[in-house]
């Protein structure tokens, strides 16, 4: 009986709740968003909470510290900030190495951050990554409160369920999916953002609108003037219908950890994580998922699943709300004189695998996977973008990008 062959098999089901809170000023001492959130409704213990900070936001605002250290003071006895909020870089910087992730975790072991106590990190997509990872692997995992203070962390990235750095020359290589205690979207942390930055978001809500809302879409066109003049009501229209759509992709897709092939939310962005590396990350993550969406839009146009009155429409949208379409990077080839920007599919396959599952869009709100890309057809976009910029050089003195 002992040399038989036999297993055990229990299917294990585990539930997770993703809260994201619209606010203003959520620092301030009127506000109790925050401490609901903290306590939980646990009244009868201690919550102790590490509070890190970006680096471009403590610049940006040099009161934020004293104003948060403030708040805990005056908040419920039962809140305990165990030290000065933690200023760790922001940008791709920090996500280059496991330094920070370190130095959070010496933070939460030195500080006694347990299961019921909280680490929250306010800032940009990146330094919300590297924090929710730290926060996902000590103690197997603790609370973790992002507070997104970018409109693209904001619309996108700080409202889903990943966490990671980056790693051997790839993006995000060392990860986890681990849904955050709650996410709170302060419309107020916007206000200091440069414009580049305030601009950043707007793609994402273009992509998600292209593969699931063609309403949306719409709106967004209506809306582009008055989102390049940074309209704070049309911001926190997209933004909040965005963020929506994104949730609602990730509790309804039947896949929130992507085991399967699908990853719809990447539309566009094979070749944006591609650019970003082979510009050093100067290239911002927006502005790198705008090229790639026209890329993957031109490409889709000319295999002929997507008409060209909705691939134009959507091409003059990203440059109403101020995009440029095309990346110098683009072009950038090996010895082979082959274009490094191809490599970004191979390295999408690898992450999911072993077999390439792309999305496209074949009508305005309307996404769809494919398993290949014809690499002759998407050069011909890539040359295509590189003619359209110069056209558009001619016409429209080029933007200069803010600092």
């Amino acid at each position: 009986m002992l040399g038989e062959m036999f297993s055990i098999e229990r299917s294990i089901e585990v539930g997770f709740r993703l809260r994201v809170f619209f606010t203003r000023n959520v620092f301030g001492e009127a506000n109790p968003l925050l401490a609901d959130i903290l306590l939980n409704g646990e009244t009868d213990r201690d919550h102790r909470v590490l509070m890190v900070l970006d680096e471009s936001l403590a610049q940006a605002r040099p009161a934020l510290g004293a104003q948060i250290e403030s708040w805990f003071a005056a908040a419920s006895p039962r809140l305990k900030l165990v030290c000065a909020p933690l200023i760790i870089e922001g940008g791709e910087r920090t996500k280059n190495s496991l330094m920070h992730v370190s130095e959070i975790q010496s933070h939460i072991e030195r500080y006694h951050i347990d299961r019921h106590s909280c680490v929250i990190a306010a800032g940009g997509g990146a330094l919300l990554d590297m924090a929710g990872l730290a926060a996902a692997t000590a103690h197997r995992g603790v609370r973790h409160v992002r507070l997104p203070t970018t409109t693209l962390s904001q619309a996108d990235s700080g409202v889903g369920v990943k966490n990671g750095v980056n790693a051997f020359g790839k993006k995000n290589f060392i990860g986890t999916f681990a849904p955050p205690f709650a996410v709170v979207n302060d419309f107020e942390m916007l206000d200091t953002l440069s414009d580049r930055d305030k601009r950043a978001g707007y793609v994402e809500a273009v992509k998600v609108a292209l593969i699931r809302d063609r309403e949306f879409f719409e709106r967004l066109e209506l809306d582009a003037r008055k989102l390049m003049a940074f309209e704070p009501a049309a911001m926190e229209r997209l933004i909040e219908r965005s963020a929506r759509l994104h949730l609602d992709h990730i509790a309804t897709g039947g896949d929130p950890f992507e085991q399967g092939s699908a990853r719809p939310l990447d539309f566009g962005h094979w070749a944006a994580h591609k650019l970003e590396q082979l510009s050093d990350y100067k290239l911002r993550h927006g502005e790198a998922v705008a090229v790639g969406i026209a890329l993957d839009v031109i490409y889709a146009r000319n295999l002929g699943l997507l008409d060209a009155a909705a691939a134009e429409r959507t091409l003059r949208l990203l440059e109403a709300l101020g995009f440029e379409l095309f990346a110098p990077e683009l072009m950038h080839a090996d010895s082979a004189q082959s274009l490094l920007v191809l490599n970004g599919l191979e390295e999408f396959r690898e992450h999911l695998g072993g077999k390439l599952a792309i999305t496209l869009v074949k009508a305005i709100g309307e996404g769809v996977e494919v398993g290949e890309m014809n690499l002759a057809k998407v050069v011909s976009a890539i040359y295509e973008l590189q003619d359209r910029h110069a056209a558009r050089a001619k016409i429209i003195p080029l933007r200069t990008s803010e600092c």
